[in-house]
């Protein structure tokens, strides 16, 4: 258990490591989009049969909350309303294209943030790094079943 609790804080610090490489790519975009809006944006991006009330329940927020992050992305011509082809008393939330390009620019710079610190890694770290991440991602898309080769203990 030792060495999980090792392993977790190493996580924990690669992790803040890994936040600060995209804040910073974030904030260098234009125009800069505050995180709440961005997070809507990906959220309205990731399904498009998103309305007020899924918005409301994905950002864990009360729906009036959610209704005014849509009504500054409305404003700012990255959000739009329309009312839903399947129930008329529903809205639908729809990118403009100027959300697309800016959540396609944004994918690219984060992109290029992490190749850059990744480039000052040995080639062999990164490919230890793409194996062992992939074994994260399966060991928590999966609670309680193990990766395929198992796991190591200390």
């Amino acid at each position: 258990m030792e060495y999980a609790t090792e392993v977790a804080a190493a996580v924990e610090s690669s992790v803040e490591s890994l936040v600060g490489v995209l804040e910073r790519a974030r904030l260098a975009q234009q125009p800069a989009v505050p995180p709440a809006q961005l997070r809507v944006l990906t959220i309205v991006a990731g399904n498009r049969h998103t309305n007020m009330s899924r918005l409301a329940e994905a950002l864990d927020v009360v729906p009036s909350s959610a209704s005014r992050l849509c009504d500054r992305l409305e404003a700012t011509g990255l959000l739009r309303r329309v009312a839903d082809p399947r129930d008329r008393r529903e809205v639908r939330l729809l990118l403009t294209s100027a959300a697309r390009r800016l959540l396609a620019d944004l994918r690219e710079r984060r992109r290029a943030a992490l190749a850059e610190v990744l480039e000052r890694m040995p080639v062999a770290a990164q490919q230890d790094l793409l194996r062992a991440l992939q074994a994260f991602t399966a060991a928590a898309g999966h609670p309680g079943e193990q990766p395929e080769e198992g796991r190591q203990t200390a």
